[in-house]
């Protein structure tokens, strides 16, 4: 079966973001994956805010999306009572709703793996108590 995986906001963020340290370890990462990527609207959402220096290089993030490099996942109504639930669960960390968006996808698609830069995907648990897989490695 080929390997999938939920990415998050930092990694996107960092391939678009010449000046981000993770740049080219994140170019790297991705140029070796090979299977497919999931997120959500809210992570792209996230995405596109954080590179607001630049509409051109927000645009270039949207193309590279478009093109089919990832797949965007739906999240409706039915999810939103897991979601809530996740959130309340983890505010001490806090979990945002992008976040919960992708641990909720995971969950649905029985994704194991994530790719994202933030630690709190070691702590997050999907409903069979089993935690995500990264792949991305900082170092």
């Amino acid at each position: 079966m080929p390997k999938r995986a939920i990415i998050d906001s930092g990694p996107l963020i960092a391939l678009f973001d010449r000046d981000d340290t993770l740049h080219e370890p994140v170019k790297d990462f991705l140029r070796k994956y090979v299977g497919t990527l999931h997120t959500s609207i809210a992570v792209i959402t996230e995405v596109t805010h954080l590179l607001d220096f630049s509409v051109r290089t927000q645009l270039d993030c949207l193309e590279w999306i478009r093109s089919g490099a990832v797949a965007i996942e739906t999240i409706d109504r039915n999810d939103l009572a897991n979601i809530c639930r996740m959130t309340a669960k983890y505010a001490d960390l806090p979990m945002d709703f992008a976040d919960a968006t992708l641990v909720q996808i995971a969950e649905r698609e029985k994704i194991s793996n994530v790719v994202s830069i933030d630690r709190d995907f070691y702590i997050y648990r999907k409903n069979n108590r089993s935690c995500l897989e990264s792949l991305f490695s900082r170092s």
